[in-house]
C-alpha cells in the first residue's frame, strides 16, 4: 500500500474545510445530536462524510484505527481523556482555521480540551497603553495593571474562539475560571504569578458530558480569591497530569521542533532512547532544552500511551490520524533491546505476547508450542521494548537471507509508533529482509510502505526489502519454500500458474517486474537524534570540462563536507581546477585502471560520471570491479551517472526526490541522474495522474537554452589551455528557437518510463507515453515546459493549483506561482518553478508551465542533491536554498 502522497492530503484539507463549514449550516440541535448520540441518520451521515473525507490524509485502516483509539478512551466517568489542546497565542491569529479543526474533531465525537494563551494579544495591548513587558527568567513580571488587561484580553479571545466555533455550528463553553487553584511563584519577584496547585476537572468533564467543547484560560485563582497569572505551557501541562490523555497537543505557528543545525523538522523523539544523548547535541540550548525537558518531565507523570506533539494547526488531522504525521511527536517509549534466546526475554512472557496477539495462533493455524519450537531450528534474533509493546522475531541462518518471522505490537505500540523503531533497528543490521502477512492485516499498509516489493498469494502477502532483481527474488523465495522456511504458497507451480504481482497499492496489482515499488518520503517516523551524517568524504569527478561539470564544482565549493579530490579531463590534464576554491585542484587524464585501483585502495568515496551518452560505461564497470576487491570493508563506492546511460536499467536507482522519494536513494551505491527535460516532464506531469485519461497521452513542449546542446573543445586561451565552447551558438540561432528531435527524444521515452511507475495498473495496464517536442533558445541556460494535458474528468484551475501544491509542499527546491514562469524565474536558481495554471473552457484539459535551469536542478544540483542523500548527508547542504 502507498504511503499518503502530500496531493491527497491537501486536497482534503480543502474538502474537510468544506465539509465543516456544510456541516455548519446544519439546524444547532441536529449538530449536538450528531455528536453526543449520532442516533438519527443525518447525524450519522455527518460523522461519516467527514470520517471518509479523513480517508484522504491517511488510509482507512489508520483512521479507523485511530478513531476507534480515541474514541474508547472516554467514557462517562473520563470523558476528558482524548486530548489537551494548548493552542498558543499567535495561532489564535488563525482562529477560522483553528474552529475549523477543532469542530472537525467535534463532529467525528471527540471532544479535545483547550486551553490557550493570548502572549502576543497582551503585549500588543500593554504595550499600546505605555506599560512596557518585564521578563524575569522568561516569566511575565505581572502587576495589578497587567493582571487587569491580561484578564480582559484573556476573556476576549476565549469569547471569539467560542463564537468561531458556534457560527460552524460547534456547541463550546468558554471556562475562564474555577479550573487552576495557585499560589504565588515568587510575589516579590514575579508579582501576580501563580504556580499551580489544584486542578479541578469538573467544570470540563461536565461541558463535554453537555455535548460542548471546553475552552480553557490559563488564568487561576488563589485560595484567597486572588486572580493569578499562569504561562498557558505550565497551565496544559498540569491540566494533562490530572486529565491523563491520550495526546498533549501544543499548536504553534511553526509545525514542530527543529534541528538546530539541519534547520529539518524533528519528526520523532523517543525520550528513554534519546533524551541523554539529545540533550548533549550543541545545538539543544537554551528554549529547546527548557521544552524537552519540560516535556519528559510532563510525559513520567503520565501513563506510556500519552505522548506530547507539537504542531501547527492546519496539519491538526495528519497528526492526529496517520501514522506519518505531520508535527514532531514527543514519547517516553522504552528502550530496545534485542536477544539471541528466548530464555532472555522470559519464556512465559514471550509466550503471552504470541498468545495475545500472533494472528495465525487466533486463527487456529498454528499454536503457541509449534510457533516456539520452529525457533529451535535456526539461529535467531527478538527484537522488542521493555513491555513488549512490539515484539519480532527475526530468523537469519548463516550465508542465508534473513526472514522477519513475527511482528507482533500491541494497540500502544502501533499508536506510538514503537513498532517503527523496532523495524529500524532490524533494518541496521539486516540490510535484506522477507517478511509475510496476512491480507486482511488491519496494518497492512505499514508494510506497503516499508517493501520495495509484494505479493499475494492464499491469503498471505509476502513482502521484501533489499532485493530489486526478480529473477534474485523469486530464487530466494524457491529457497525458502524448499527448506521449509516459508509455506509453498508464492511461486507458481506449473505452466498455467498465475504470474508474480507486486503490491502498488492496496486493492490493485501490476504485471510483476524488476523494476522494485517506490516508496513515498516521510511515512515512517524517524530518530530524533539520527543526525545527517558530518563526515568528511572524498569525490572523484569524471568529465569536469563541460557545462555541468563545472556547475557542480562551483557547487562543491560550498559543500561542508564533500571534498573533490580527482577531477578528470583527457583535454585538461595538467591544468588547474579554477572554480573549485576549497583546495587546489588539477585535472588529471582517468584511465579505466586508475579507476579500478582507486576504488580498490578506497581513494574516494562516491564517484560522479559527467561524460557523453555511450562513455561511461567503461568507468563504471572498473568501479564495479574495484569495489569487489575494496580493501576498507566499506562496499563500494556511490556512483552518480549524469548521462542518459543508466536511467533505463534495473539495478540503478533513479535520483528524482521529490517525486520518487528519498529512501531508496539513501540505500543506493548506483544512481541515475534524470534528464534536464525529463525532470521538468515528470514533475510537471506527476499531481495530474488520477486525471490522466487512457489512451490520450499529454504532451509537452520545452524550450532550452543553448547549453543545452552541450561543448566542443575551442580554441586554446593564452595560456594553451584549451576552451569549452557550446555546440550551438546564439548566432547560429539568428535570434530565433531552433525545434529539433521532434519523435523519439530521449526524454521522452525517460519520462514516459518513470511515471508509469506512479499509475495504477488496473486504469492503465500499458504504462504511459509523453509527446514532447524540445526546442533551443538564444538563451544560455535555463528550461521553460508548456504541459498540455487531456483530462478524464472536469476540474478547475484552482483544483489543479491545488493538486501541486499538495504534491510539493515541503519541497525546498519546488516554487508554485500562480503566474506564467519566465526566464528570470529559473535561470541560475537551484530548484523548479511551476505556475500558469489553466483549464479549457470545457474542463477537459489543462495547460501548466514549469521551468528549472538545465545546468542546476535539471543536472548539476540534483546530482548533489542524490550525492548528499547517497552519502548519509542533508540533502541540500551545499545547496543554496532560496
Amino acid at each position: 500500500m502507498h504511503a499518503i502522497s502530500r496531493v491527497s492530503k491537501l486536497s482534503a484539507r480543502g474538502s474537510l474545510r468544506a465539509a465543516t463549514a456544510a456541516a455548519a449550516r446544519a439546524p444547532r440541535a441536529a449538530s449536538v445530536v450528531a455528536v453526543r448520540s449520532l442516533t438519527s441518520s443525518s447525524a450519522q451521515t455527518d460523522r461519516e462524510t467527514i470520517t471518509r473525507l479523513l480517508y484522504s490524509i491517511g488510509t482507512k485502516r489508520e483512521v479507523e484505527r485511530y478513531l476507534r483509539i480515541f474514541s474508547s478512551s472516554s467514557d462517562a466517568s473520563h470523558p476528558a481523556k482524548f486530548a489537551v489542546i494548548k493552542v498558543g497565542g499567535a495561532v489564535l491569529d488563525q482562529i477560522d482555521e483553528l474552529a475549523l479543526n477543532l469542530s472537525f474533531l467535534y463532529r467525528v465525537g471527540l471532544y479535545p480540551v483547550v486551553l490557550h494563551g493570548a502572549g502576543p494579544q497582551l503585549n500588543n495591548i500593554i504595550e499600546s497603553a505605555g506599560v512596557i513587558p518585564d521578563y524575569i527568567d522568561g516569566i511575565r513580571v505581572t502587576d495589578a495593571k497587567t493582571l487587569q488587561i491580561a484578564r480582559r484580553v484573556f476573556l476576549d479571545e476565549n469569547l471569539k474562539l467560542v463564537t468561531a466555533l458556534e457560527k460552524l455550528g460547534t456547541r463550546a463553553r468558554p471556562i475562564t475560571s474555577g479550573v487552576f487553584t495557585a499560589d504565588y511563584l515568587d510575589k516579590d519577584k514575579y508579582g501576580l504569578v501563580g504556580k499551580i496547585t489544584k486542578v479541578d476537572k469538573r467544570p470540563i468533564e461536565a461541558a463535554i458530558r453537555a455535548g460542548a467543547l471546553p475552552i480553557l484560560t490559563s488564568l487561576a485563582e488563589s485560595d484567597a480569591g486572588q486572580i493569578l497569572n499562569v504561562n498557558a505551557d505550565i497551565a496544559a501541562g498540569e491540566l494533562s497530569k490530572e486529565l491523563e490523555p491520550l495526546k498533549i497537543v501544543f499548536l504553534n505557528d511553526k509545525g514542530g521542533m527543529f534541528h538546530g543545525v539541519t534547520g529539518e523538522k524533528l519528526d520523532t523523539i523517543n525520550l528513554d532512547e534519546e533524551y541523554d544523548e539529545l540533550m548533549k547535541q550543541p545545538w539543544v540550548k537554551y528554549g529547546t532544552k527548557l521544552k524537552l525537558r519540560e516535556f519528559k518531565e510532563l510525559l513520567e507523570h503520565l501513563p506510556r500511551s500519552s505522548s506530547v506533539a507539537v504542531i501547527s494547526v492546519d496539519a491538526l488531522q495528519r497528526e492526529l490520524f496517520t501514522d506519518s504525521g505531520a508535527g514532531t511527536l514527543i514519547r517516553r517509549g522504552y528502550k530496545l533491546f534485542r536477544h539471541g534466546s528466548i530464555e532472555s526475554v522470559g519464556p512465559d512472557r514471550l509466550r503471552q505476547v504470541i498468545h495475545d496477539r500472533d494472528p495465525d495462533v487466533l486463527s487456529g493455524e498454528e499454536s503457541v508450542t509449534q510457533v516456539l519450537n520452529s525457533l529451535k531450528e535456526t539461529p535467531y534474533t527478538i527484537y522488542g521494548d521493555e513491555p513488549l509493546d512490539v515484539v519480532a522475531i527475526v530468523s537469519h541462518p548463516e550465508g542465508e537471507v534473513p526472514i522477519l518471522k513475527k511482528l507482533l505490537a500491541s494497540r500502544t505500540g502501533i499508536m506510538n509508533g514503537i513498532v517503527d523503531n523496532v523495524f529500524n533497528a532490524i533494518k541496521k543490521e539486516h540490510r535484506r529482509l522477507f517478511w509475510t502477512a496476512r491480507a486482511d492485516d488491519e496494518n497492512r499498509a505499514w508494510h506497503f510502505e516499508r517493501a520495495d516489493g509484494s505479493f499475494t498469494r492464499a491469503g498471505k502477502s509476502l513482502f521484501w526489502y533489499g532485493v530489486h532483481d526478480v529473477q534474485e527474488v523469486e530464487k530466494i523465495v524457491k529457497s525458502f519454500e524448499e527448506k521449509g522456511r516459508i509455506s509453498r504458497t508464492y511461486l507458481p507451480v506449473g505452466p498455467s500458474a498465475p504470474p508474480h504481482r507486486v503490491g502498488t497499492t492496496p486493492g490493485s496489482v501490476r504485471s510483476y517486474s524488476t523494476m522494485a515499488r517506490r516508496r513515498v518520503p516521510g511515512t515512517s517516523r524517524g530518530y530524533a537524534t539520527a543526525a545527517p551524517s558530518t563526515e568528511e568524504k572524498r569525490l572523484a569527478l569524471i568529465g569536469a570540462r563541460g557545462y555541468t561539470g563545472q556547475a557542480l564544482t562551483t557547487l562543491l565549493s560550498s559543500h561542508p563536507h564533500l571534498n573533490l579530490t580527482h577531477v578528470s579531463s583527457r583535454q585538461l590534464a595538467g591544468y588547474p581546477l579554477t572554480n573549485y576554491t576549497k583546495s587546489p585542484v588539477t585535472y588529471s587524464d582517468l584511465s579505466v585502471q586508475e579507476v579500478e585501483r582507486m576504488e580498490k585502495d578506497g581513494e574516494v568515496d562516491a564517484w560522479v560520471m559527467a561524460l557523453p551518452n555511450g562513455v561511461a560505461k567503461p568507468f563504471v564497470d572498473a568501479v564495479d570491479r574495484g569495489a569487489a576487491e575494496r580493501k576498507d570493508g566499506k562496499g563500494g563506492s556511490v556512483v552518480v551517472d549524469l548521462s542518459a546511460d543508466y536511467r533505463f536499467e534495473d539495478g540503478w536507482t533513479y535520483g528524482l526526490p521529490e517525486l520518487y522519494g528519498r529512501t531508496a536513494i539513501r540505500a543506493s551505491k548506483r544512481i541515475s541522474n534524470p534528464g534536464c527535460y525529463a525532470t521538468s516532464t515528470q514533475l510537471l506531469v506527476a499531481p495530474l495522474l488520477k486525471y490522466l485519461k487512457p489512451g490520450v497521452w499529454p504532451t509537452v513542449f520545452g524550450v532550452s537554452g543553448y547549453s543545452g546542446a552541450g561543448t566542443v573543445t575551442g580554441p586554446t586561451d593564452p595560456d594553451g589551455r584549451p576552451t569549452t565552447v557550446p555546440k550551438v551558438t546564439p548566432e547560429s540561432l539568428h535570434g530565433g528557437i531552433r525545434p529539433y528531435a521532434l519523435t523519439d527524444h530521449i526524454h521522452e521515452r525517460e519520462a514516459g518510463r518513470h511515471l508509469s511507475s506512479l499509475l495504477s495498473a488496473g486504469l492503465h495496464p500499458t504504462g504511459m507515453k509523453i509527446a514532447f517536442i524540445p526546442t533551443v533558445a538564444p538563451w544560455f541556460s535555463g528550461i521553460t515546459s508548456v504541459l498540455s494535458m487531456p483530462l478524464s474528468e472536469r476540474v478547475t484551475a484552482r483544483e489543479v493549483r491545488a493538486l501541486y501544491e499538495g504534491k510539493y509542499e515541503g519541497e525546498k527546491l519546488v516554487r508554485i506561482k500562480n503566474e506564467v514562469p519566465t526566464l528570470v524565474d529559473v535561470e541560475n536558481k537551484h530548484g523548479w518553478t511551476v505556475g500558469g495554471f489553466q483549464v479549457h473552457s470545457e474542463g477537459d484539459r489543462a495547460v501548466v508551465v514549469g521551468g528549472l535551469d538545465n545546468l542546476l536542478k535539471g543536472a548539476a544540483t540534483q546530482c548533489l542533491q542524490n550525492l548528499n542523500l547517497a552519502l548519509g548527508y542533508d540533502e541540500y547542504a551545499g545547496i543554496p536554498v532560496e
